[in-house]
């Protein structure tokens, strides 16, 4: 895995083997390997995406976390207008930590869920 850019912890590894061993041999082979490169894949691909929405936000204020006030200005960049209330309600049902904000941990947990 870090010959190709990969990293995969021992547990992992032991559940991707046991869900992709195609043959039941107990090994990936070059096909199983394929499919599960594809799938890390993938999930750069959303976490990029998701990097970059985070991004569209904290760049309002460039404080590195989205306030009520950068989530307002986005939505109404989208034809959403809300209230700063309204704003705290939504970023408080993610905000773990309490601040008041969201960090890109917690905004990453709002937007799959």
């Amino acid at each position: 895995m870090k010959a190709v850019g990969g990293v995969l912890m021992k547990k992992e590894a032991k559940v991707a083997v046991r869900l992709l061993n195609s043959d039941g041999d107990g090994l990936l082979g070059f096909e199983d390997f394929t499919k599960l490169m594809e799938g890390m894949e993938k999930e750069r691909n959303k976490e990029s995406e998701l990097i970059g929405a985070f991004g569209m936000y904290v760049g309002m204020e460039g404080s590195g976390y989205i306030a009520s006030k950068s989530l307002k200005g986005m939505l109404s960049r989208l034809g959403e207008s809300t209230s700063i209330e309204n704003c705290k309600t939504m970023i408080s049902r993610f905000d773990i930590n309490g601040y008041g904000v969201l960090r890109f941990d917690e905004f990453k947990i709002m937007i799959t869920n």
